[in-house]
């Protein structure tokens, strides 16, 4: 499904980017922005998946201008060398990256362009959504949110975060973030540590469901895709939410996920 591209920078720099096309028109756009382990299969297949939804999905490779091709594990060396990387790039650089990445989808599209960041990407779809121009953007366990808290996002923003993360402690984000931006919603997951969207460090229960859905949800709608195509995939979760709430362990999580459903096919009929 998915294909390699070129994209240039405002100051020049070219950079790789993963693009994963939907079969047919695309819905909206969406940029995909890495945790601190690059492009690697997982946030591959998180474009696919975005794909998959009807979206034109965009993972810029935004270590391309320390090392190109980087693809590493989730193992401690691959964590140690990620984070060296992070250290030796420039955040104003990586944000010329991720803009690239939004003209690319605007411009393939023509549509709206949401993005989602995981990890070092988290934090960048923050900085996105107060200094870029995306229509809505969506944060998982960015550590340097709080560093930047005092800045106004200018899009829709959802964040997320795992109670037992312990980089990033719940009252920073309190203190910072849910204080200074009360309209932002704010999403803790009970058993989650650092990395909950990593399928290796899911929680038990059923709580991935909880993180897909209001993720998927929250793009639809802030940009407003949502048309024939958009009511059909929304029926389609509902209908497989119902036949999986009769699994034992996971009623509190799908009941929850599958309020936020009814409540956003409510607005959209009405």
């Amino acid at each position: 499904m998915g294909e390699h591209v070129n994209l240039r920078a405002s100051d020049g720099h070219e950079l790789d980017a993963y693009v994963a096309r939907p079969a047919g028109e695309p819905i909206a756009g969406l940029v995909v922005l890495q945790e601190a382990f690059g492009v690697n299969s997982h946030i591959r297949s998180v474009a696919d998946d975005f794909a998959k939804d009807g979206f034109l999905a965009v993972a810029p490779a935004l270590f391309d201008r320390v090392e190109r091709s980087v693809e590493l594990a989730y193992t401690p060396e691959g964590m140690q060398k990620g984070m060296a990387l992070i250290r030796q790039g420039d955040t104003a650089d990586r944000l010329k990256d991720t803009a690239a990445a939004l003209d690319y989808a605007r411009h393939e599209t023509g549509k709206k362009v949401g993005i989602i960041g995981y990890c070092l990407g988290g934090s960048m779809a923050w900085l996105a959504a107060t200094r870029l121009n995306p229509d809505v953007a969506v944060g998982y366990y960015g550590s340097q949110i709080p560093t930047f808290a005092a800045e106004k996002p200018k899009a829709p923003v959802m964040l997320h975060f795992g109670l037992d993360d312990h980089h990033i402690p719940k009252d920073q984000i309190d203190a910072k973030v849910a204080a200074t931006h009360p309209d932002v919603p704010i999403f803790w997951y009970e058993g989650a540590g650092h990395g909950v969207h990593v399928p290796v460090k899911k929680p038990a229960g059923g709580r991935e469901l909880d993180l897909d859905t209001r993720t998927r949800n929250a793009l639809l709608r802030s940009l407003r895709c949502l048309g024939e195509r958009g009511f059909a995939l929304l029926s389609q979760r509902w209908q497989a939410l119902q036949r999986v709430m009769l699994s034992p362990g996971k009623i509190g999580d799908i009941a929850r996920a599958a309020l936020v459903l009814v409540q956003f096919e409510h607005k959209m009929i009405t």
